[in-house]
């Protein structure tokens, strides 16, 4: 009888216990276990193709940010880039020649105009002598065979000032032609420098860094391989960018809102508690998403609950000890008393 007063004592008192604790926190606890442990992972690949040559890394290998990975073959690229080098040197040389053509093209134009401004004093000298013989041979003081030389000289004198224009024009010409010549040197010059920039960069990205820090993973290389451009060649997990995704239903969203605090536990470290915080929600369920999303306009229709994908941070303490691995699973549950006052649940978004 004792024993039977006190296995009913416990029960009462195990179930005041339960129901005090569902009235104070389990109500306000929205729990699921459709949740996973995801990162942001890095797929690593080539933007040049070669052979690989050299290859630091390992499978399952820890890596910093900028440790070399890979090197392919740079053989040819290095060539490119003496050929890019090349010829833009030979196009410097191009331009030092126009320029070099260029001045003595403009020494030309003075020493042209220096010659039409002679030609132009001889004519003016010129004219004035044939007005003055002109003058004289109608009073008959000069002679006919004077007067015949002075229109002799005027007419030569203007022959040879439009000989000297012509010739400057004709040196003024030659200046603005090896002016559009350099101009267009210049252009294929810009050209062959960026050329040169274009091989500089194909020769460094012979040589592949990890892009941060980080664990290697679904490495398939050996040295040897052809590695094409874009070709998928392993993946990086980073070490402190992992994240749980959870799928709460429709029905359980009231209270999930970026802000709330996380109660959660993962399988693979059994014992441990740790507190996330809601950091996001999906604008959308994940069936919209889906490769094939559900079309209930045709057919018999049979309602399903959706679940709707919520990113939750995990705290420090929780990746500090390098033990979380992405696709692990967990258990979350989210304390809706500690969620924000937001317009709705399932618009708050960032």
């Amino acid at each position: 009888m004792a024993v039977l007063s006190v296995l009913a004592l416990a029960v009462i008192g195990g179930a005041t216990y339960q129901g005090h604790h569902f009235w104070t926190v389990g109500r306000f606890m929205v729990e699921t276990d459709d949740a996973y442990v995801q990162a942001d992972i890095a797929l690593i690949s080539s933007q040049v193709s070669g052979y690989v040559v050299d290859l630091p890394a390992t499978e399952n290998a820890h890596v910093k940010a900028g440790d070399v990975l890979l090197r392919l073959d740079d053989g040819d690229y290095r060539i490119a880039l003496d050929t890019a080098k090349s010829r833009v040197e030979t196009a410097g040389r191009t331009l030092a020649r126009i320029d070099a053509q260029t001045a003595a093209a403009r020494a030309a134009v003075t020493s042209a105009a220096a010659e039409r401004a002679a030609t132009e004093a001889q004519l003016r000298a010129a004219a004035s002598t044939l007005e003055r013989v002109s003058g004289l041979a109608e009073r008959k003081v000069s002679t006919q065979a004077q007067l015949d030389t002075a229109t002799e000289n005027f007419d030569t004198a203007t022959a040879n000032l439009a000989k000297a224009r012509a010739a400057e024009l004709s040196a003024k010409a030659e200046v603005d032609v090896l002016i559009a010549q350099r101009a267009e040197s210049e252009g294929g010059r810009h050209e062959l420098e960026l050329a040169v920039e274009q091989a500089q960069r194909n020769l460094d990205l012979t040589v592949l860094h990890a892009p941060a820090d980080g664990t290697l993973a679904n490495l398939s290389l050996e040295i040897g391989d052809l590695v094409s451009v874009g070709t998928r060649l392993a993946a990086l997990v980073p070490n402190n960018a992992l994240y749980i995704e959870a799928n709460f239903k429709e029905t359980q969203m009231s209270g999930v809102v970026p802000g709330a605090k996380v109660e959660l536990s993962l399988d693979a470290l059994s014992g441990q508690t740790f507190e996330g915080t809601v950091a996001s929600v999906a604008p959308a369920t994940g069936s919209v998403f889906s490769l094939l999303p559900a079309d209930n306009a045709t057919g018999n229709f049979t309602k399903v609950v959706q679940r709707v994908p919520v990113r939750i941070s995990l705290p420090a303490d929780a990746l500090a000890n390098g033990q979380l691995r992405a696709g692990l699973s967990a258990v979350v549950a989210v304390d809706t008393r500690t969620a924000p006052e937001t317009d709705t649940a399932l618009a708050s978004v960032e």
